[in-house]
């Protein structure tokens, strides 16, 4: 898929993502965890985490919802971009920092990542197309290998704001 085409894909997603990271971050997470995403092509209970990272270029604060799983005690996230050619932003920001600040549902952590390769990435991969079937054509629309990004809880914080990105 061309970049133009993933672009013009999110623009349409555009308002209903700014909808449900408001209703996350004003809820505290209560609201918009769990979401009925079957238009977008996933499932009635498609579960959704929020990061919370530094732009590398702009060092402001961003907040971006998230479909996520859950595997072995580690969020595990795709960084898709709809199938773009190029790495969505987010991602291109957490690679710069050291530790990822996320949210699932009303308890938000600190905590480590790490990108599955080789094996381990195998035998993901087939589970997060199960949870959100989009992205097996997300995968065969680029020539870039999707990254697969695992996030590991290492101490809370508080849940996030809408103040606290800016």
């Amino acid at each position: 898929m061309s970049t133009e085409t993933a672009d013009a894909n999110r623009a349409r997603m555009g308002e209903w993502l700014a909808d449900h990271k408001r209703r996350y971050l004003s809820s505290g997470g209560v609201d918009g965890h769990v979401e009925d995403m079957t238009a977008q092509g996933a499932h009635a209970f498609t579960t959704n985490c929020m990061i919370r990272y530094t732009g590398r270029k702009s060092g402001r604060t961003y907040i971006n919802p998230l479909i996520y799983n859950d595997i072995g005690g580690e969020v595990v996230l795709v960084a898709s971009k709809g199938g773009s050619d190029a790495h969505p932003i987010w991602y291109l920001n957490l690679i710069e920092q050291p530790t990822i600040d996320f949210q699932v549902g009303t308890q938000a952590f600190r905590g480590t990542w790490r990108i599955a390769e080789g094996e381990e990435r195998a035998a993901l991969w087939p589970l997060l197309v199960k949870a959100f079937p989009t992205y097996e054509r997300y995968q065969a629309s680029t020539s870039r290998e999707i990254p697969l990004i695992l996030l590991k809880p290492v101490e809370r914080i508080a849940v996030f704001r809408a103040e606290d990105e800016g």
